[in-house]
């Protein structure tokens, strides 16, 4: 008698951060033991010791852990110098965090409405949008596909202006075999747990080869702390905390392997999904290694095929379906801007789930509900 192998009905959950931490426990409870029982909670050796660890990693001379992504770009940015009556531009398709950012650090952002099928920023829209009030550039590597660094690195250049990369989403992602965070004057990263290179809990990183951005948020995350007793300037409290520098030091080690995976279960959606409907599939850039933090697809049909995969035990996101200048923390801001492109872009969007814990039986699965929903 043939034995079918049973199909599972667990759902399929966007992110499993038990499974990830039971694969890792055997090196998590170690350094989760020398932190709490041998080290400092504030700034201890962990910290200094992940610093080093993520400069080396992305090929920069400083890392600087903070306790947030929107803390690396909003202490980036004053550190820059970035502040009232400059312009800051970025992508329309983006996480209103990056809008947000550039109001904290006082200055104006400048939506530009992304061109292409991957919805990134372009150098040729960044050079159509540089005024005189231009400061810097912030693209985003979104859904974790770099932008052309190089020829955004070349443009700033030849502009004057400061290009600060985004990389919160891209942990793990090349440009012409290089790490992204290291194109820029600086770059800002988020473990939020989520991430590729995820926290328990939140951080985030700013990084550079300039020794006095370096110097100047190291000091503004810790209260603009010069001294033991001595603050030389106002300044929130930032700082990366002892135990998620441990955690985050014993997942770097694993990221690469883990990008590798991703890359292997977003072509196997794309290879089951190709010519599926109305979908449009994610593109990689043939000089890029995309970290696919997100496997995000588009479709006019996206409530209804989230509904049907929903009730399949597929559980589907949505990175973004409000547009930041629609947000309503923003919208009076950007009253009366037009920007169709990213308006699209977040009707339209739909995130399955990948992620380095899943199977290939999970993505099967997954892929096997999408067809369906098309009678594919």
């Amino acid at each position: 008698m043939i034995r079918v192998p049973a199909v599972s009905t667990a759902p399929v959950r966007s992110k499993d951060y038990g499974r990830q931490h039971r694969a890792l426990w055997a090196e998590l409870e170690p350094a989760l033991r020398r932190a709490m029982l041998d080290d400092d909670p504030i700034l201890g050796d962990a910290v200094t010791a992940f610093e080093a660890e993520l400069a080396a990693y992305h090929q920069v001379r400083h890392a600087v852990g903070v306790n947030s992504g929107m803390a690396a770009l909003t202490l980036g940015l004053r550190a820059l110098g970035v502040g009232p009556g400059d312009e800051v531009i970025t992508g329309a398709h983006t996480f209103t965090g990056t809008v947000t950012a550039v109001v904290l650090a006082g200055a104006t952002p400048v939506l530009v409405d992304p061109e292409g099928d991957d919805g990134l920023l372009t150098p040729e829209a960044v050079e159509r949008a540089v005024t005189p009030r231009t400061r810097c550039v912030l693209p985003v590597h979104f859904y974790g596909h770099p932008v052309d660094a190089s020829a955004m690195r070349s443009l700033c250049d030849v502009k004057g202006l400061a290009l600060f990369e985004d990389g919160a989403q891209a942990h793990g992602a090349r440009w012409r075999g290089r790490p992204i965070g290291g194109f820029g004057r600086a770059c800002a990263l988020s473990f939020h747990p989520s991430k590729n290179l995820g926290a328990f809990g939140d951080g985030g990183a700013f990084l550079t080869d300039d020794d006095a951005l370096a110097d100047a948020v190291r000091v503004r995350r810790n209260l603009g702390k010069i001294g033991k007793y001595t603050f030389g300037e106002v300044s929130s409290n930032e700082k990366l905390d002892t135990l998620q520098a441990a955690i985050l030091s014993v997942k770097l080690r694993h990221l690469d392997a883990w990008v590798d995976r991703r890359a292997a279960l977003a072509a196997r959606y794309a290879e089951g999904l190709r010519g599926v409907g109305d979908l449009t599939l994610p593109v990689a850039h043939p000089e890029a290694r995309p970290a696919w933090h997100l496997y995000v697809v588009r479709t006019p049909r996206r409530d209804a095929l989230k509904d049907h995969l929903a009730a399949r035990g597929v559980q589907a996101g949505l990175h973004y379906p409000v547009a930041a200048h629609q947000q309503p923390a923003h919208a009076e801001r950007f009253r009366g801007v037009s920007l169709p492109r990213a308006e699209a872009w977040a009707a339209s969007v739909l995130t399955l789930p990948l992620s380095h814990e899943h199977d290939d039986a999970e993505i099967d699965r997954v892929i096997g509900a999408v067809r369906e929903f098309y009678g594919a």
